[in-house]
C-alpha cells in the first residue's frame, strides 16, 4: 500500500481500544460480524423497479455468508416472472456479498437483494433469536399448501364499484351482492390445490368442486356476478 509522503514523514501514534463492532442477533447466538462469512440468517426483503410497475419479494436463507434457499415473488410485470426464474438459479452458492454486486436480471430483484442485505448485516432477520436458524426448505414452507405466492389482485372504479379478484383463499370467481348492491361474500376456489388434485389423477370437475369454498354471507346474496365480466 502507497501512503503521501506526507504521511510517510510523520511520527507513528499506537492504536489504544481494540473496538469491535457491535454484536449481532443470529440464529439465537450474538455474533461479531467482521466478514461475510461470519453472517447467517433468514430473512425476507422487497423492491421495486425505477418506473415502479412491479415489485419482487426476495427470501433467502443464508449459512455463514452462503446462501443456500433463495425464493423470489415478483408482482406486476410479465417480464420480472422470466428474471425471477433466472435469479433463482443464479443465488443459491454465492456469498451474500456475490449476490449484491450481481446482475439479479431485474431491477426490482437487484433492490430486493439491497433492502434484505441490509436487514441481515444488521441483525434483523426473522431467524434471529431462532436457535440454529431455520432449517433449508423454511422459503418454500413460507407458501403454504398448494406451493403458491400469497396474491391480492383487487379492482374499483367510481362508477362501477369494486371487483375481488384473487383473495389468500384463491382465484375470486364470483362475488355475492346484497339488496343494496353491497359485496357480502365471495365464492373462490384454490388452485394450488385443484391442481394437485388434478395431477394426481382427479377428474378436473371434481377437483374444481372440493376446491371451491365461499367466505361471509354469500349464501344469503341477492345478486351474484363474475367480478370479471360483469
Amino acid at each position: 500500500m502507497q501512503c503521501s509522503r506526507e504521511i510517510e514523514e510523520m511520527v507513528c501514534v499506537a492504536k489504544g481500544p481494540k473496538h469491535g463492532p457491535a454484536p449481532i442477533p443470529e440464529e439465537g447466538k450474538w455474533v461479531e460480524s467482521k466478514q461475510i462469512s461470519d453472517i447467517s440468517g433468514f430473512t425476507h426483503g422487497v423492491g421495486w423497479c425505477a418506473p415502479q410497475q412491479g415489485a419482487c419479494k426476495l427470501t433467502l436463507n443464508i449459512k455463514e455468508g452462503i446462501i443456500q434457499e433463495a425464493l423470489v415473488e415478483t408482482l406486476g410485470c410479465s417480464g420480472m416472472t422470466h428474471s425471477a426464474a433466472m435469479a433463482a438459479e443464479i443465488l443459491p452458492g454465492k456469498t451474500l456479498l456475490e449476490a449484491l454486486n450481481t446482475d439479479l436480471v431485474c431491477d426490482a430483484i437487484n433492490v430486493a437483494m439491497r433492502e434484505l442485505f441490509l436487514q441481515i448485516a444488521y441483525g434483523r432477520s426473522q431467524s434471529a433469536f431462532s436457535e440454529g436458524g431455520l432449517t433449508v426448505g423454511a422459503g418454500l414452507e413460507d407458501l403454504g399448501k398448494g406451493l403458491r405466492s400469497q396474491i391480492g389482485t383487487m379492482y374499483g372504479t367510481l362508477p362501477k364499484g369494486v371487483r375481488y379478484l384473487e383473495m389468500a383463499e384463491g382465484y375470486i370467481m364470483e362475488i355475492g351482492l346484497d339488496e343494496n348492491s353491497e359485496v357480502i361474500g365471495y365464492k373462490y376456489v384454490q388452485l394450488g390445490k385443484m391442481m394437485e388434485a388434478i395431477r394426481k389423477g382427479v377428474d378436473p370437475k371434481e377437483a374444481l368442486e372440493k376446491n371451491t369454498g365461499t367466505y361471509g354471507r354469500f349464501a344469503e346474496a341477492v345478486k351474484v356476478i363474475d367480478p370479471r365480466k360483469e
